[in-house]
């Protein structure tokens, strides 16, 4: 059992540990690192995540973090909009953006169908998905799902679901490795995976 010299750490201790991959010891020396920081950064830190937790929206049209209700990508008229990229969550958009490669827009399904941890089709966003493509003129639809089982069955799913509705719909190359994250990608690898997509009919 640790023993702290004052409540106020152990406080802050104990939340720092909440987060993903922050053990006691970690919390610890963040926390003392904080204490011996100017109170003006200590806040600004503070209100930085109350402001990204309280004030931060999603994208009413592709499900992207946005200060608005839609975010920068689908606001920019520069985009091709005829050409949708779809993928598993937002590290997957901010992947793709720093290849520098794509120019379309992107539907952000918010997760995978997994039946093993009780994901289906209804608890992702896969109905908003199949409303665009019936109700915009979408061109091309990309899958880059993760190379994984899970993603191929959601890559499948959607392609028989939209495919009556698009007139192409591919995949990104498989260069990204089987089982392989897109954000764990080397932004060369995943850029030419983007500009070598292949008919999604040939990845399966």
């Amino acid at each position: 059992m640790n023993t702290y010299p004052s409540r106020l750490l152990e406080e802050a201790i104990v939340e720092l540990v909440k987060l993903p991959g922050i053990g006691k010891r970690t919390a610890l020396r963040l926390a003392l690192w904080l204490l011996k920081q100017d109170p003006l950064k200590a806040q600004a830190l503070g209100n930085a995540v109350i402001n990204l937790r309280t004030k931060i929206s999603y994208c009413q049209v592709c499900h992207n973090i946005a200060d608005t209700d839609t975010c920068n990508i689908c606001a920019d008229n520069k985009r091709d909009h005829s050409i949708l990229c779809i993928v598993e969550d937002i590290r997957d958009v901010m992947a793709i953006e720093n290849t520098n490669q794509y120019r379309g827009i992107y539907h952000i399904l918010g997760g995978i169908i997994s039946p093993m941890e009780g994901v289906g089709p209804q608890d992702i966003n896969i109905a908003s998905l199949i409303e665009k493509t019936m109700q915009q003129q979408i061109n091309e639809v990309i899958m880059a799902l993760p190379s994984t089982t899970e993603g191929d069955t959601t890559a499948y799913y959607i392609f028989r679901k939209i495919q009556s509705n698009v007139p192409t719909i591919t995949s990104i190359s498989r260069g990204i490795a089987i089982g392989d994250d897109l954000e764990y990608a080397d932004e060369v690898t995943l850029g030419k995976s983007i500009r070598n997509r292949i008919p999604f009919d040939r990845t399966m």
